[in-house]
């Protein structure tokens, strides 16, 4: 999926920079990703320690990293993908709200895929009511139909805004693909919870942190793979781009994101913790490692790469990602 701030390009460096910091086994510890996201650095870990612990207070993260470690088997999985492909298309609640020539005017997807995109919702919702699919492949289905859902969408990467007119990628027609899984089965949790609350209840060897940096609020960023996994059609889209009603993080706001940090790095009961947080984010490098450096012993790391763009420009701008990193007296 096109994620904001997703770790993809910078896997390599982060991995090789955990590895050389903790001086243990790393098949021998456990792994935290406090702010998973779509798991990118979970799903990096998973097969280098003894078990990953996933979070993040958005649904459709919760849903997109328990399916990366179902077990449901291939044959079922594709013979359950081909029907859902196969189904007639409904005008349904998405493609009322959200799709061409659906009554609110907003064009987030072309009318055919709002429709197949109801269709499919609906669809996965009543074998799992009536226990034809159990928890499991209810979530596989359910990312499954989030990654193809953004495939098609006519934003740019993110969901705060719509194009005023279909792009090339959006006049495609929306497949039920597989999507990526874990090789085999392996140790794992994943919680739906808010990070400063979760992190009084857990403890383990290694805790990854990637909080939001600046004001780019998750919950409205990715509101409509929130709108399209819960599925909750009594729900009043608000204003122009249908919003749904959200609590704004902590770490999203520059008058709390310090104290919102400080808190977790004290009360976080992990040995080895990392902090991703690039230059342009609200707390300044200093401040990270005057507060990391009062818990223990601290270092930090640095990489530039291509600032992430929302729409093409010619122009070259970078950003600068630092791992602090905290061994905890």
């Amino acid at each position: 999926m096109n994620y904001l701030g997703s770790k993809v390009r910078l896997s390599g460096f982060i991995y090789q920079e955990i590895k050389k910091s903790v001086k243990e086994q790393l098949t021998n510890l456990s792994f935290c990703d406090l702010f998973a996201g779509t798991g990118t650095v979970g799903n990096l870990f998973h097969t280098k320690v003894k078990s990953v612990l996933y979070n993040d207070r958005e649904y459709y993260s919760y849903i997109i990293n328990k399916a990366f470690h179902s077990s449901i088997s291939e044959h079922a999985y594709i013979s359950m993908l081909h029907n859902l492909n196969e189904l007639e298309e409904v005008e349904g609640f998405i493609f009322e709200e959200y799709s061409q020539s659906g009554s609110s005017g907003r064009l987030y997807f072309n009318a055919v895929n709002g429709k197949k995109i109801d269709a499919i919702r609906i669809y996965i919702e009543q074998l799992f009511l009536s226990s034809k699919i159990d928890k499991e492949f209810y979530f596989l289905l359910l990312a499954t139909l989030l990654v193809a859902a953004d495939k098609v969408a006519n934003t740019a990467s993110v969901y705060c805004a719509y194009l005023k007119k279909l792009k090339k990628t959006a006049l495609n027609d929306l497949k039920m693909l597989p999507i990526l899984r874990a090789i085999e089965p392996f140790n794992h949790k994943v919680y739906k919870a808010e990070s400063n609350d979760l992190i009084k209840r857990i403890d383990g060897d290694i805790l990854y942190l990637d909080p939001p940096y600046i004001g780019r609020e998750y919950s409205s960023y990715y509101h409509l793979l929130n709108t399209i996994a819960i599925y909750d059609t009594e729900l009043k889209p608000q204003g122009k781009t249908g919003l749904r009603p959200y609590n704004t993080s902590s770490f999203c706001l520059k008058r709390s994101a310090e104290d919102s940090l400080f808190e977790l790095l004290r009360n976080a009961q992990f040995k080895y913790i990392f902090l991703s947080y690039n230059n342009e984010g609200f707390i300044k490098p200093s401040r990270i490692a005057e507060m990391m450096s009062s818990l223990g012993e601290y270092a930090c790391s640095s990489v530039k790469y291509p600032k992430f763009k929302s729409c093409k420009t010619n122009s070259k701008q970078y950003t600068e990602e630092y791992l602090h990193c905290l061994i905890k007296d």
